[in-house]
This record gives C-alpha cells, sequence and structure tokens, in this order.
C-alpha cells in the first residue's frame, strides 16, 4: 500500500463558495439564465427537470454564483448524503443558488474530486458537523479543511475513468431492471386490458370480496424495542409491488402474541396507510419468508380467497393507475403526510378476470422475476466491487 499525500480543499480550489441564498422566484422568466438549485443536484448526475431560468439582470447582480464548465455543485441542504454534479462546458456562464460551488485549482480533476466527494468515508467525516436547526446544511469551513488524499494528475484521471466505468456497469444493471418492470406491465396490458375502459368486459368486485383474512394495520413498538429480535418489513424495503430488502430487516423484541396477530406469511399482501401522497397506497406481495417476520404500523396486510384471485395478479392491479385514483379519492391529508384507512382499501373496484387467466399472467411475471433476482444479485456484486475500487484508489492502491 503506498500512502498518498494530502492537502486542503481549500488550497487545491480556485474557489469554495457558498453561491446566493435568498429568495429567487420573482427573478424567474421563460427566457433567461439557466438557474441550478439544490434539487437539480444529483448523485454525480445534474437533474435538468424543474431547471429554471432567472432574467439577465438578476443574473449580473450574482456574479459570485456564475458557474464554470468544470465546476463542482454541492448539495447544501442536506438530510442523509450529500450530492454532487459537475458543470458541462454547455452550462459554461449559468448560475446557481443555495448550493456550493467548488471551483477546481490545476492540481486536482473534477471527476476526481466529485467521485471522493460521493465516497461513504467522505460523506461520513463532511456530515459529522452539519450546521443549521431548521434544516441541516453543510458546514462550508468544514469543506475547505477536508484533507484530500492526492495522487498525481495522470493519477486522477486514471481512477475517475476506472470508477466512471464501474459506474456505468452500475446504471446498465439499473437500466435492466427498469426494462423487467415495463415487460410486466406490457404482459399485463396485453392479457387484461386498461383497467379504466375495461376493454374486455371483466367483472367487477370490491376488494373486500376477494379477502379472506384481514385488513390488519400493522404493529407500533417504541424505538427503544428495536435493535434485535425479529425482523420488521418497514415501508422502505418494498417497491412496485415487490420487497426489495428482505435481507437487510431491522429487527424488534416482540411477545408470542405479537408475533401471532402481526407475522406475514408468503403470498399476504400488505399496503402502505401512511405517507406522503405520492407514495400512499403502494403494496408489495410477500415472498417466502426464512424466519417469521412481522410488519410495521403505517402499513395494513390482508390475505386473498385464492380460489378467485392470485395474489401476484392483485399486486400488479394494485400498482395501476386505475387503483391510483381511487387511493387519491379515498385520500385524507394532514400535515406533511396522507392517510387511507381500511375502509378505503375494502372499497377498492378490481377487475377480475377469470382465475386460469390471472395464474397465467403469475406464470410470466414469476419467469421475470428469475431473471430480475439474477440482475440484483449482479448489482451487488457490482456494488462490492465499486465500494473496493473507491477504497483502494483513495488509499493509493489502485
Amino acid at each position: 500500500m503506498s500512502q498518498l499525500e494530502k492537502d486542503r480543499l481549500d488550497n487545491l480550489a480556485d474557489g469554495v463558495t457558498v453561491a446566493h441564498v435568498g429568495p429567487t422566484s420573482a427573478f424567474f422568466t421563460d427566457r433567461g439564465i439557466p438557474f441550478f438549485r439544490t434539487g437539480n443536484v444529483g448523485d454525480r448526475k445534474l437533474i435538468l427537470e424543474n431547471l429554471k431560468q432567472i432574467t439577465p439582470e438578476f443574473h449580473q447582480k450574482l456574479r459570485k454564483s456564475t458557474l464554470k464548465g468544470g465546476d463542482i455543485m454541492v448539495s447544501r441542504v442536506v438530510s442523509d448524503r450529500i450530492t454532487c454534479a459537475i458543470v458541462p462546458p454547455e452550462f459554461n456562464g449559468a448560475n446557481c443558488g443555495n448550493v456550493i460551488v467548488i471551483r477546481p485549482g490545476k492540481n486536482i480533476v473534477s471527476e476526481y474530486l466529485a467521485h471522493l466527494i460521493t465516497m461513504p468515508e467522505s460523506q461520513r467525516q463532511l456530515l459529522q458537523r452539519q450546521v443549521g436547526s431548521a434544516q441541516a446544511v453543510v458546514n462550508t469551513s468544514v469543506l475547505k479543511a477536508w484533507e484530500i488524499p492526492l495522487p498525481p494528475i495522470a493519477q486522477q484521471k486514471r481512477i475517475a475513468a476506472i470508477l466512471d466505468k464501474a459506474e456505468e456497469l452500475r446504471g446498465l444493471r439499473w437500466q435492466a431492471l427498469g426494462a423487467l418492470d415495463a415487460i410486466v406491465q406490457s404482459i399485463f396490458l396485453e392479457m387484461f386490458g386498461d383497467p379504466v375502459t375495461n376493454p374486455k368486459g371483466w367483472k367487477t368486485h370490491l376488494l373486500d370480496d376477494l379477502i379472506v383474512d384481514g385488513l390488519q394495520n400493522g404493529l407500533y413498538k417504541p424505538s427503544s424495542d428495536y435493535g434485535e429480535g425479529t425482523p420488521i418489513l418497514r415501508i422502505d424495503a418494498f417497491y412496485s409491488g415487490r420487497v426489495t430488502k428482505l435481507d437487510s430487516l431491522k429487527r424488534v423484541r416482540i411477545s408470542e402474541a405479537e408475533q401471532e396477530t402481526y407475522g406475514l406469511q408468503e403470498d399476504d399482501i400488505v399496503i402502505n396507510r401512511v405517507n406522503s401522497i405520492e407514495y400512499l397506497g403502494k403494496s408489495a406481495l410477500i415472498p417466502k419468508l426464512h424466519e417469521p417476520t412481522v410488519f410495521e404500523s403505517n402499513m395494513m396486510r390482508f390475505r386473498l380467497k385464492q380460489k378467485n384471485a392470485c395474489p401476484r395478479f392483485i399486486v400488479e392491479f394494485l400498482q395501476t393507475p386505475f387503483i391510483k385514483v381511487q387511493i387519491r379519492t379515498g385520500t385524507k391529508d394532514a400535515v406533511n403526510q396522507s392517510s387511507i384507512n381500511q375502509q378505503d382499501v375494502r372499497g377498492f373496484q378490481i377487475r377480475v378476470p377469470p382465475l386460469s387467466l390471472q395464474q397465467e399472467f403469475a406464470r410470466r411475471v414469476e419467469a421475470i422475476e428469475q431473471l430480475k433476482t439474477t440482475h440484483r444479485q449482479s448489482l451487488t456484486q457490482l456494488d462490492a466491487l465499486f465500494a473496493s475500487l473507491q477504497h483502494r484508489a483513495f488509499r493509493g492502491d489502485l
């Protein structure tokens, strides 16, 4: 292992500047200067949706916030992660607000520095001393004093290129998973048609007619009971009808009676009952479980009459816009969150084709799920490889 020299960021940068902080909406215009905000700074990429423009007059007043190609914009307001993005040449002369702008000097490469900022060890260092009460912001003094491993320029470029390639491979796996999800949706529409127009004339049933057990609200436990015990399914562990983090669930201490009441079984369906409006009502099919598992209080669980309804079909039906509209119709809004209740869910209208057709759909989806499992395993391996490459690169071993 070689030991890399280190230097402070403010010695290596031509500037580390907090961009304009303050009201801007009065200066937005349809044709003006591109204006980046915290929401436009993704994880090593720019998010161009909802990119605003400001008037040329306001732009002139914000000279310290004017961007140059190769600058790095760093998210200033953070929750659990600092994101950053490199300004491409086509946005040379753009402006920004409520971000930190790093202008790399001649001895450090933008791509190398961006990778270093997103490295887990760097994140821990930079997040240790956040400031702010209403919202956490990156401490600019800590950022300036941050000591960076500094290999020669040629090696910095080589490291950045290797990490870029590893990231590209991870991105391709994510794209493949997205494509497989789209195939499932296409198969659903091909076999059953759009539930809104119901072109195949399937009978409509209330979800309540198809339920044999439930709905059952989940288990509430104080944070002091978490840490060991029985795995508990939380809303961050499933998405788009599938449990994605079964092997990394948090654990909670529970009684035998609680296990009996809140225990999950294969082919159960859970649906989120309290969340922000865009995630309210997300649902998932419970896969085969390797140990007893319970579910948390912000979701409901039910079991189907499988002589009438196939769980895989029903879960996919719950992902359709037809159901999303019904969820929004029943939504109860409160500060920062919305909710639905058991009566709302029982009243969902479901187009129900013959069971044999539902089962055929389930068989096709299962084949696709096996492909997705292969891609996820590969993605896990790529994630581990990427973490290893990061660690070696910034210790001088790559």
